[in-house]
C-alpha cells in the first residue's frame, strides 16, 4: 500500500507540474529505496547475488516518469553500468555537453548504460537488460563475455541519491568500438590513461576504477 501511494504521488507531480515533466516524459524502472535496501544500505560497490537482485527488482518494480524519479530519493532508478575492456585497455568515454543528464555533462565515464523501460525487460535477467543497453549506446563489431562486478550505491551527490548501478565488466574480443548519441568521444586506454582524467570522471567511474 505504501509503495502504491508513493507511485501515485509521483504520477500526480507529473500531471500538476508540466514544466518539470514534459508530455513525452519516459516511464523508467525504479524500486523503492526501502525495498532495495531491506538488509541495510551501503556506500560503494558491493558484490551481491545477481539472481536474488533480479527477483527483488521484478517483484518490487514500478515505472514512473523520469523527471519525477530524478527528484525523489525514496526511489532508486535501476541502471546497468557496463565497463568494456579489450586486452587490458578500457573504453573511456566523455559525455556530450548536451547529455540528457545535465549533472554529468562533459564528464569522463567508464560506464556504458542507461535507464530501463518496460519494453527493455524482455527477460528476467539483468545481464540481458545490460547487453541491450550496451548495443544501444555504442557500436561494437565483436563478441563479449559479461560478468557482474557488483551493485553500486553512492548517496554522496544528487545524481547518486536517485540511482543504483549494476556494474558489469564486458570483455570484448575486438577493438572495433565507437560511441553513439549521448557520448561525445570514446577510446580504448590503459589504466594509466584513465588515471590521468580521474578528477574529471563522474563519481561512479571513480569508484569502479578504484575497484578494478
Amino acid at each position: 500500500m505504501h509503495t502504491e501511494k508513493n507511485a501515485e504521488k509521483m504520477r500526480a507531480k507529473a500531471v500538476v507540474n508540466p514544466v518539470s515533466c514534459p508530455v513525452q516524459d519516459e516511464q523508467i524502472l525504479v524500486v523503492p529505496r526501502a525495498d532495495l535496501f531491506v538488509a541495510g544500505e551501503w556506500q560503494g560497490l558491493k558484490k551481491l547475488p545477481e539472481s536474488e537482485m533480479a527477483r527483488l527488482i521484478i517483484e518490487k518494480k514500478e515505472f514512473v516518469p523520469r523527471s519525477s524519479a530524478e527528484q525523489d530519493p525514496t526511489y532508486k532508478q535501476i541502471i546497468p553500468y557496463l565497463v568494456f575492456r579489450h586486452q587490458g585497455r578500457y573504453f573511456l568515454m566523455q559525455r556530450r555537453s548536451t547529455a540528457s543528464e545535465k549533472r554529468l555533462q562533459g564528464c569522463y565515464s567508464l560506464g556504458i548504460g542507461g535507464h530501463i523501460r518496460a519494453e527493455d525487460m524482455t527477460t528476467d535477467s539483468i545481464s540481458d537488460w545490460a547487453r541491450r543497453e550496451f548495443y544501444e549506446e555504442v557500436a561494437f563489431g565483436g563478441a563479449v563475455t559479461i560478468s557482474l562486478l557488483g551493485v553500486l550505491n553512492d548517496d554522496s551527490n544528487e545524481v547518486g541519491k536517485v540511482h543504483v548501478g549494476f556494474v558489469y565488466l564486458l570483455e570484448g574480443d575486438s577493438a572495433t568500438i565507437s560511441v553513439k548519441e549521448e557520448l561525445r568521444s570514446g577510446e580504448l586506454v590503459d589504466r594509466e590513461g584513465c588515471q590521468r582524467v580521474y578528477a574529471q570522471m563522474e563519481t561512479w567511474s571513480q569508484i569502479v576504477l578504484n575497484a578494478l
